[in-house]
């Protein structure tokens, strides 16, 4: 399932404001492309919340 560009054209990573995050698709799962916090998308809708991110914030 796809997201709305407009939809990923405005969300950010919640650790990193300025941020913009990456659509996977495949993995249902949007990475930040500053951090690398990996979140996942459920049911189509995005899950920023700090808890439900896999991975590690490589640009601290």
């Amino acid at each position: 399932m796809s997201l709305d560009p407009l939809l990923l054209d405005i969300i950010r990573c919640p650790d990193e404001p300025d941020a913009m995050l990456r659509h996977d698709a495949d993995r249902q799962q949007l990475t930040c492309v500053s951090c690398g916090r990996v979140f996942p998308v459920r049911g189509g809708v995005p899950v920023l919340l700090p808890a439900s991110a896999s991975g590690s914030k490589t640009g601290k």
